[in-house]
């Protein structure tokens, strides 16, 4: 499935100007951008967008988000179980205002101004993201994640998705191979160049853990899969091989 930014923009109800906004700050690249500029969105694309909300509502600046986004330690479920949280806090603070403007149409009197109070839900708020940026913001990857795409221009940030997705067409070039052939292992080479030059210094050891991610984590498995199906499991067994040697 693939939408246009107008039908993300009714379906989120996030602007246009905001979705181009996310674009041209490298934290929400569309999945194909036409040569007359047009920009197409897929299932990945809204749950990114999901992501980068739940931390637009944390107070994250879009230079964090960057980061965050960015680290492969990054859990997608507890983000959305704090932000389930956050929401029933939000959702009992209105039912106390609604239960108050019953009271007063009813005639009441006395001044209450206890439903007003935030405390609680910006206490919460501050807890999260303290949680967030003691658990990510404190990885080597992170920091330089940060240094390295806060100063990516508009143009950089499509010269690397366009990069990003010739890696993974050459992948999909070479599902009929095994993972070990020295082709396909000399993609996951420029795959492992390609993050390290990007973001951050991809180790072995960090690559094999995002060979995992790709086959366990939801996110990464139907983002890779929108490019060919069976392309996550290929890419993780690929790696796992690179990885060992």
């Amino acid at each position: 499935m693939k939408m246009t930014v107008k039908e993300v923009a009714t379906l989120t109800g996030v602007s246009v100007r905001t979705l181009h906004y996310y674009h041209r700050e490298g934290i929400l690249i569309p999945c194909e951008i036409t040569e007359n500029k047009y920009r197409y969105y897929d299932t990945a694309n809204l749950a990114q967008l999901q992501n980068i909300l739940f931390l637009r509502e944390l107070d994250f600046s879009i230079q964090e988000i960057k980061g965050i986004l960015a680290d492969p330690n990054y859990d997608e479920m507890d983000a959305f179980k704090k932000q389930r949280h956050l929401l029933l806090l939000k959702r009992h603070r209105l039912d106390k205002l609604i239960a108050l403007l019953d009271q007063k149409l009813e005639g009441e009197k006395t001044m209450n101004f206890k439903p007003f109070d935030m405390s609680e839900i910006e206490a919460n708020k501050k807890q999260y993201e303290t949680e967030v940026k003691t658990r990510w913001g404190k990885t080597d990857a992170y920091r330089q994640s940060q240094q390295k795409t806060n100063g990516y221009s508009p143009d950089q940030w499509e010269t690397i998705h366009n990069e990003t997705e010739a890696i993974y067409a050459g992948f999909v070039a070479n599902m009929n191979k095994d993972a070990a052939d020295p082709v396909v292992q000399e993609l996951v080479a420029q795959w492992q160049d390609n993050i390290t030059r990007h973001y951050y210094d991809c180790t072995k050891e960090i690559l094999a853990g995002l060979g995992l991610m790709y086959v366990h984590d939801e996110r990464f498995k139907e983002n890779i899969d929108s490019h060919a199906e069976g392309l996550a499991q290929f890419m993780s067994d690929a790696i796992a091989i690179f990885s060992s040697k």
